[in-house]
């Protein structure tokens, strides 16, 4: 038995020496003189740090590590630092080598960047939750160096394509975390390979059905595709070549999470998404011909196919905020079916795939300013003190997700601003002085009030009044983070100076009814007008809204309110209830069980039924509500507020019937309604609470509301109904 683990060891020590050289041959652009001894020093540290530890794969835990380091180097484009940081990843959390030891042995700067991937490595430990607040910690590491963001993103990657052998609640847990902020931030940092591949790969967990029905589907017809694409190709090819441009011409197949997104955004099945890949023409071009080789390309491309105009993008001349320079256009096939085609340069695309790290130089003399911009907004956003950590989250996400559209100011200066952002939010970003007294704008010299929508290439000039001041409703008015907190911190400021004046109010009437004014008292008070803290009391007073006759009254009710007692804090709730399921079974909630004390309902925001995959998610004042794991909702719910869930399962004895929805899609036929009502009460035995039929134009739509027991049963009953002559679709909806 010894002997073989001998042979197993000597295998291993082969195959972590195999991936070292790997990792050599990905950073060989990068080295530097003397780098290689340095990436050696950082192995042979992180090899004996972590020698006699194991993933859960059972491989050595060194394998980690290594990865992690090809991934920066090979994926991202970073160079020997972050390698070196990549391969001590973890060693000062879980091994004895302090940041003291690595200071000494690599310098400040690594040791900088190791301290951040720590600090911010708590958050991301899988038994605790990703709250916002630490969130917005791990993104004020950002200030220091944005390569323990990169970092972090490449261990992400490697931790989500080896997920396997994670029980299945923490596999939830992680793919809910990167589809809700990792995704995002590979996205805004214009990491699109790694953001296409975090987003498939979470929803492989997240939604596993619907992500092999796409992949399968893909592959079934990967052949028919690979002839469609030869075909397109080639003409532009032949010409391309003639015209003396030097390209490459591929297809490329988009992400499944992309397709499903179009599936579910445009409401059509898999066979109606017409671009499942996209035309790639990458060209070699000298710098000072970039632009114009672009546009030849393209004037190549719809001089053969077609062009759709409302469908052409030039992130050529004025490229996204992340860096990313493209022309996009879509035009017909040869078999009358749209291809989306995507010209760039070289530079371009090593911009698009590995985002600002491909020209990142970590230099003050660096003349690529986006991304100290970038992180210059966020910082912003960050050390603003005022921000609730969730609403932060929530601010942060949607300047992650957004596109942006270019504005310019009277004089000619461009401004970048996220899609959909007002002129209210152009005056916050010119000035925080000219947001907080503005009172309309001119946009192209027509004037127009503060909510317009602003569009792409218009010019705006803001009016303000020194009488205005900022209004709770404008926070429906902007929608960039900027503005969001400056007018938040306005408002606070307001509200301070009103609660001042409401304060001395209370007081001198306290005093007159001979009641103390001390904390308890207010907090009785407060309770009492079911206000949320003492603030909002004095508010209330100032306001008028609280008189002597509601204190009175206060008085009289006082004993009743001493004797109910406060409320409970909401922390306390979440763990009684998680003590009780304990004592019930093990940790998980059964559902469906009798013998269980504890109070559940069904979420209506997605329907469970037993058979589909569900969490419990302990509210504050509901009990515990059942969600299932692809609910809209699923995602934040764990990010933000992990703590609060627990794992459930159905529970097989009881016979119950769920209320869910299909939506039932056909042509138009007579007898079709009874045909289908037939199958459902006559064959199925299930009844219907309601059903509504539209038809036009010879095209039916039905919804049925219908009660059924299970997944399996839901099934069977949808088989059947897309065997009935005339109906074409039958999909599952939330109520």
């Amino acid at each position: 038995m010894k002997t073989e683990l001998v042979i197993d060891l000597e295998a291993e020590k082969q195959e972590i020496l195999k991936r070292y050289r790997a990792l050599l041959r990905a950073s060989k652009s990068t080295l530097q003189k003397g780098d290689k001894k340095e990436i050696r020093k950082a192995f042979d540290m992180a090899l004996e740090s972590h020698k006699d530890m194991r993933r859960k794969s059972g491989e050595p835990y060194i394998y980690h590590p290594i990865a992690v380091a090809q991934i920066a180097a090979e994926e991202i484009g970073l160079g020997t630092t972050s390698i070196v940081c990549a391969l001590l990843h973890d060693v000062v959390e879980d091994t004895d080598i302090t940041l003291e030891d690595i200071e000494r042995e690599f310098g400040k700067k690594t040791a900088k960047i190791i301290d951040g991937l720590t600090k911010i490595s708590g958050v991301f430990d899988t038994n605790s939750s990703l709250q916002a607040e630490n969130f917005r910690k791990m993104l004020l590491t950002l200030a220091d160096d944005v390569r323990v963001i990169l970092i972090k993103l490449a261990d992400r990657l490697h931790n989500m394509r080896t997920m396997d052998f994670m029980p299945r609640h923490k596999q939830l847990k992680i793919a809910s975390e990167t589809i809700y902020l990792y995704a995002p931030l590979a996205h805004r940092l214009g990491l699109y390979a790694v953001k296409s591949e975090l987003e498939d790969l979470s929803m492989k967990y997240l939604d596993p059905d619907t992500y092999k029905f796409i992949a399968k589907k893909l592959n079934e017809k990967k052949t028919e595709r690979a002839m469609f694409i030869k075909k397109f190709v080639e003409p532009i090819d032949e010409i391309v070549h003639d015209q003396g441009l030097v390209a490459d011409v591929y297809g490329r197949p988009k992400s499944i999470h992309s397709i499903w997104n179009k599936m579910k955004k445009k409401n059509i099945p898999f066979e109606e998404v017409y671009d499942l890949f996209a035309i790639r023409i990458i060209l070699d071009s000298a710098p000072e011909n970039e632009k114009a080789d672009c546009w030849k390309a393209y004037s190549i491309v719809t001089d053969l196919y077609r062009p759709n105009p409302d469908r052409l993008r030039d992130w050529v001349s004025s490229p996204k905020g992340n860096g990313y320079e493209s022309l996009h256009t879509t035009v017909m096939g040869p078999r009358g079916q749209w291809v989306e085609v995507q010209i760039r340069t070289q530079r371009m695309n090593e911009i698009a795939e590995k985002g600002f790290a491909a020209h990142w130089k970590y230099k003050e003399s660096s003349n690529d300013n986006g991304l100290d911009q970038w992180i210059q907004k966020v910082r912003e956003m960050l050390s603003n003190p005022e921000a609730n950590a969730l609403d932060f989250l929530d601010d942060f996400k949607m300047n992650l997700f957004s596109d942006e559209i270019f504005i310019f100011t009277p004089k000619g200066a461009l401004i970048q601003l996220p899609l959909g952002a007002t002129a209210l939010d152009f005056a916050f970003e010119i000035h925080t002085g000219v947001g907080a007294t503005c009172i309309g704008a001119k946009v192209n010299h027509k004037l127009v009030p503060i909510s317009y929508k602003l569009q792409n290439g218009d010019q705006v000039e803001i009016i303000t009044s020194n009488k205005q001041t900022p209004k709770e409703d404008w926070l429906n008015v902007v929608v960039t983070a900027k503005a969001k907190s400056k007018i938040k911190s306005s408002l606070k400021e307001e509200k301070r100076k009103i609660a001042d004046n409401g304060k001395e109010i209370l007081e001198r009437k306290l005093k007159s009814l001979k009641i103390t004014y001390n904390t308890d008292n207010l907090q009785k008070l407060s309770y009492f007008f079911k206000l949320p803290s003492t603030q909002e009391l004095f508010v209330n007073v100032a306001l008028g809204k609280i008189e002597l006759k509601d204190i009175k009254e206060y008085l009289n009710t006082e004993k009743e309110v001493e004797s109910r007692g406060p409320e409970r804090p909401e922390n306390l709730t979440v763990d009684m209830v998680k003590s009780k399921m304990k004592n019930a079974d093990g940790d998980i909630l059964l559902i469906g069980e009798d013998l269980q004390k504890i109070d559940y309902t069904l979420a209506a925001c997605c329907n469970p039924i037993p058979g589909d995959d569900v969490f419990g998610f302990v509210t504050v004042s509901e009990g515990i509500k059942i969600h299932r794991t692809n609910c809209p909702n699923a995602t934040q719910l764990m990010s933000n507020y992990g703590y609060r869930v627990v794992k459930a399962k159905w529970n097989k004895q009881q016979e119950l019937t769920f209320l869910t929805g299909l939506r039932i899609v056909g042509i138009d036929d007579v007898g079709l309604i009874n045909n289908i009502t037939r199958v459902i009460s006559t064959d199925f035995k299930v009844n219907m609470r309601s059903i509504t039929v539209d038809t036009n134009e010879g095209i039916f739509d039905g919804s049925i509301m219908i009660f059924v027991n299970d997944t399996e049963h839901l099934e069977n009953l949808i088989n059947n109904l897309l065997k009935v002559r005339g109906v074409t679709g039958v999909t599952r909806f939330d109520a």
